[in-house]
């Protein structure tokens, strides 16, 4: 009796994830593959999900995330502290320090100088905002900008620091920030990807830290909301181009094909991995005539050129990837991401920082002009940070015309601009040593909240549930900074 019993369970089972795969692979096959009535169907449906992803009116409809990766010296860009200059090689006093822990790079060293920044700063704008003369595009644009002077993390070394910006955690394995937002609402052009990356190497530091495929990973969402990189050198995307001998007939046979076979195993196994596959080859074969046109530059007005400048011609520079993130936004891509190596200056920052400042600073303003001028920065919000901060101490030998900097989590400067952020202004306050926030902190969670917050997410609601627990970006905390919002 309990045989047969067990026997009925398991053709029961079996016979359920066969009906639910067969309804999963029609409707998925009918869409990509636009058959009639299904895909107007799927269409109606996808439309309505993703009109009720968003819990409230949204002010943004993309991001882009321009990563300084290796963490800016604040107080050299942003924070800036005169008084610091009366200090200048004096102990920088224990009761500042608090005790706080070290990185292996300054853990042995007898004394910590306090180093204060080389860099003239002026107020500029129409809100006074004080700026760096590192940065003279970006002081351009200031009253677009709202600058976060009291972000704070809780990792003091790169990878943890960074994957825990870019995930909500500092252990590898959870979904990236593009891939919740592409998860959560979807995509607006089903010719491309919902979540572009794109990496540049700085001039600062040419063998900074390196940056890992995982970072824009879908962790244990499903796969298709994995981020899709853009190489510079040959094909944008791996494996874009068509082999040798085979022409467009011939892969769309082949696709056909390979669907087909992906059906049959979709309607036995029922695993949504499958169904993924089925429509990321099918996507794969729509950007083969996407992709090329959005990356061919050629025919951008000079003025384009010029507001970006000089490196913007030359493929894999900050600035051509500042370039292409405007492409992608006005194709409705939800979440873009620019990686830029080079700011790990511990040592012979004066020189290294200039050279990173000079790879992005022109970009960064003229992409915020860019998009201002077609009318989508209102609804493009912009985020430009790297994943901590930097010690006010000298790391090494502090001379007239050199010093370097450690890491530092307690706090760092960022900014924000575009859809829902209100510009012209400075949020937060740290210490005359720039080593402790005072007043407004922000921490990691709280940023993720408000730019869920902005493109229309209550960040509480947007989960998954995985090994029995909901998930989300902002993990158990996370706080909308409402006073930067417009």
């Amino acid at each position: 009796m309990t045989n047969d019993l067990t026997a009925a369970l398991a053709s029961h089972r079996r016979q359920f994830l066969r009906q639910t795969g067969c309804g999963l692979g029609s409707v998925a096959l009918a869409a990509l593959l636009r058959d009639s009535s299904l895909s107007e169907s799927w269409a109606a449906e996808t439309s309505a999900a993703q009109r009720s992803g968003t819990h409230f009116e949204p002010r943004a409809k993309r991001v882009i995330y321009l990563f300084q990766s290796g963490a800016p010296s604040q107080m050299d860009l942003f924070d800036h502290k005169p008084q610091l200059e009366g200090l200048r090689a004096t102990e920088l006093p224990e009761s500042i320090r608090r005790g706080q822990r070290l990185t292996g790079m300054t853990s042995r060293q007898a004394s910590f100088p306090i180093a204060p920044s080389m860099f003239r700063f002026a107020n500029h704008g129409k809100s006074g905002t004080s700026i760096s003369e590192l940065l003279p595009h970006t002081a351009k644009v200031i009253d677009d900008l709202c600058v976060i002077k009291t972000m704070h993390t809780e990792a003091i070394n790169h990878d943890p620091a960074i994957t825990f910006f870019q995930t909500g955690n500092q252990l590898a394995g959870r979904p990236s920030i593009g891939s919740w937002l592409a998860y959560g609402l979807g995509s607006e052009n089903s010719d491309l990807p919902a979540f572009v990356v794109m990496i540049s190497n700085g001039s600062g530091n040419p063998a900074d830290q390196p940056l890992y495929d995982r970072l824009w990973g879908s962790g244990f969402l499903p796969s298709k909301y994995q981020g899709v990189k853009f190489r510079s050198v040959g094909d944008p995307v791996l494996y874009l181009s068509n082999p040798p001998g085979q022409d467009v007939g011939t892969r769309r046979r082949m696709l056909d094909d390979l669907a087909e076979l992906n059906r049959l195993k979709l309607d036995e196994y029922g695993d949504p991995e499958i169904a993924t596959r089925i429509s990321q080859y099918e996507l794969a074969y729509r950007m083969q005539s996407s992709v090329p046109e959005l990356t061919d530059t050629s025919k951008e007005p000079e003025y384009i050129f010029d507001l970006y400048g000089a490196d913007a011609r030359k493929p894999g520079t900050f600035a051509a990837n500042c370039l292409l993130a405007r492409r992608l936004a006005e194709r409705g891509v939800r979440f873009i991401q620019l990686f830029h190596r080079g700011w790990d200056q511990h040592l012979n920052l004066p020189k290294a920082i200039r050279g990173q400042c000079k790879d992005t600073d022109q970009a960064s303003a003229a992409l915020i002009l860019d998009l201002k001028q077609r009318g989508l920065l209102d609804d493009t919000l912009i985020v430009w940070g790297g994943e901590f901060g930097r010690t006010v101490y000298c790391q090494g030998k502090l001379t007239p015309e050199d010093y370097g900097r450690d890491h530092h989590p307690r706090c760092f400067s960022i900014w924000l601009s575009g859809g829902g952020i209100r510009g012209g202004m400075s949020y937060g306050e740290t210490d005359e040593f720039s080593y402790n926030i005072t007043e407004k902190p922000v921490h990691v969670h709280d940023l993720h909240a408000t730019i869920l917050h902005c493109l229309g997410i209550d960040h509480t609601q947007l989960t998954f549930k995985f090994q029995g627990r909901h998930y989300r970006l902002t993990d158990v905390s996370g706080e909308i900074v409402k006073p930067i919002l417009a």
